[in-house]
C-alpha cells in the first residue's frame, strides 16, 4: 500500500470524525449549525493543502456536493415541517434521489468546461471524497443559516 493512499484515506476518515463531533455538538442550537456546517466545509477544503491540490481540480465536487445537500436540505426542512421526523426522513430519502440526478449535471458540466480550458481535473479518491464532502457541508449550511434567519 502507497503512502499517498493511506495518508488520504486517513484524512478523509478524520474529517468524517471531526464532522460528526462538532454536529452533535450543534445539534441542539438552530443559530450554530450552518455556521459550524461552513467552518466544516472550509476545513474540508484546507485539509487538501498539504496534497497540493487546487480547489479548481475539485470544484466539481463541491457544485455536485452544493446542489446536492442545499436542495436535500430544503427538503428534510419542509418534510420535517409537515410530518415531524418521518417527513424529514421521506424528504431526504427523496430530495438525495431528486438531488443526485439534477447535482450531477452541474458536476459534469463543470467537469468539461474545466477540461475545455485545459485545467486539470483529475478524479482521485482524495479529491472527490474531500470536494463531496466540502460542497456538502457548503450547501447544508447555506440552507440552513437561511432557514434560521427566515424561521420556517
Amino acid at each position: 500500500m502507497n503512502l499517498k493512499f493511506l495518508f488520504s484515506v486517513l484524512n478523509i476518515l478524520i474529517l468524517c470524525v471531526i464532522i460528526a463531533t462538532v454536529s452533535i455538538f450543534v445539534v441542539n442550537n438552530t443559530f450554530w449549525i450552518g455556521p459550524a456546517m461552513l467552518m466544516l466545509a472550509i476545513l474540508c477544503v484546507v485539509s487538501l493543502v498539504p496534497f497540493k491540490v487546487n480547489i479548481k481540480e475539485i470544484l466539481p465536487d463541491i457544485i455536485f456536493g452544493v446542489i446536492d445537500n442545499g436542495i436535500l436540505a430544503i427538503f428534510a426542512i419542509f418534510g420535517a415541517h409537515f410530518a415531524g421526523v418521518a417527513g424529514a426522513i421521506i424528504g431526504g430519502v427523496v430530495g438525495n434521489s431528486v438531488t443526485d440526478g439534477i447535482a450531477g449535471i452541474f458536476e459534469g458540466h463543470t467537469a468539461e468546461r474545466l477540461r475545455l480550458r485545459a485545467v486539470l481535473e483529475e478524479r482521485t479518491m482524495l479529491k472527490s471524497s474531500v470536494g463531496k464532502m466540502a460542497g456538502c457541508l457548503l450547501g447544508a449550511g447555506l440552507i440552513l443559516i437561511a432557514n434560521s434567519i427566515i424561521k420556517f
